[in-house]
């Protein structure tokens, strides 16, 4: 009976076949996983102490009002960051104390009538910021306010603090947020 036995064999050649297929589609590796990349954004990260150079410019005066610029630079050629609100300014050397209030805008500047929340700022090399800080050379008696020749300034969200020669009389003091320098 080698008829019955070749007609096994024929039958079992397939089955063996399916099998052997379906193992090695098993086995064999497919395509490779990957996994996209985590998006990243173009905004630069927040300015840390070591990013960043505090200078004022000379004190402006108009009609018993004093002034003067703090300018925020990135320091050492470090890599852009930003910058948003306002800093901290104490009066240092002259006279009493005197801690400037953040206001939106004032007599000598601030932001525009129409603005009412604080940009955020990148520093970079060619960008620099600025905020004003402002206040009156007399008192509400007419007398004439202290002069302070350094102040002690710390920049938005920096718990750091610069000590910046400046010049600037002043009873009362406010402080603008930054915007980018001009």
């Amino acid at each position: 009976m080698p008829g019955r036995h070749w007609r096994r064999v024929r039958r079992l050649v397939p089955s063996f076949a399916v099998v052997a297929t379906s193992y090695a589609a098993a086995t064999l590796p497919g395509t490779p996983a990957w996994a996209a990349p985590a998006e990243t954004s173009e905004e630069p990260s927040p300015c840390w102490s070591e990013q960043v150079a505090v200078s004022a410019s000379p004190t402006q005066d108009a009609v018993g009002h004093r002034s003067l610029i703090l300018i925020f630079a990135l320091a050492g050629g470090g890599e852009p960051c930003t910058l948003t609100g306002y800093p901290g300014v104490d009066t240092g050397t002259g006279g009493p104390p005197v801690h400037a209030q953040p206001t939106l805008r004032g007599y000598m500047g601030g932001l525009p009538a129409d603005v009412d929340v604080p940009p955020t700022v990148v520093l970079s090399l060619s960008t620099q910021a600025q905020a004003i800080l402002e206040g009156m050379a007399v008192d509400a008696s007419g007398n004439q306010c202290p002069s302070y020749t350094d102040l002690a300034v710390s920049p938005p969200d920096i718990v750091q603090i610069f000590n910046v020669p400046a010049s600037i009389d002043a009873c009362v003091l406010q402080v603008h947020p930054v915007t980018v320098a001009q």
